[in-house]
C-alpha cells in the first residue's frame, strides 16, 4: 500500500469514528451533524482554494489546499452514506475505458 492510499484510510476511519460524537468536541462531528448540505459547501469552499492555488502555481498552497479538500470530500461521501469502496468500485468500472468515451456514454443532462 502507498503512503497515500494509508493516510487516506486511516483518515477515512477517524472520520467515520466520528459519527455520533458530540458536536463540541470535534469539527468533524460538527461538520457530519450539519448535514449533507452544509458537507457540500464546504468540499465546493475548499475546492475553489485548490483551484486558485493551482492557477497561481503556488505548489504548496495546492498541496495543502489538495489536504483539506480531500479531508472534505471524505466528510461528505460519509455524512452522504457513501463508502470509498463504492467510489473504488466506480473508477474500476471505467478502467480500461477511454475518458472521451466514458464521458460520451453518460445520459445528456
Amino acid at each position: 500500500m502507498t503512503r497515500f492510499t494509508e493516510t487516506l484510510e486511516r483518515l477515512a476511519a477517524t472520520i467515520e469514528a466520528r459519527k455520533g460524537a458530540d458536536p463540541s468536541s470535534s469539527y468533524t462531528a460538527k461538520l457530519l451533524s450539519e448535514g449533507v448540505e452544509r458537507a457540500a459547501k464546504k468540499f465546493g469552499e475548499e475546492a475553489v482554494e485548490a483551484v486558485i492555488a493551482a492557477a497561481q502555481g503556488d505548489q504548496d498552497g495546492l498541496a495543502a489546499e489538495s489536504a483539506d479538500l480531500i479531508y472534505h470530500w471524505l466528510v461528505l461521501l460519509t455524512r452522504a452514506g457513501v463508502s470509498l469502496d463504492n467510489v473504488a468500485a466506480k473508477l474500476e468500472a471505467r478502467e480500461g475505458t477511454s475518458g472521451l468515451a466514458e464521458k460520451a456514454s453518460r445520459p445528456s443532462a
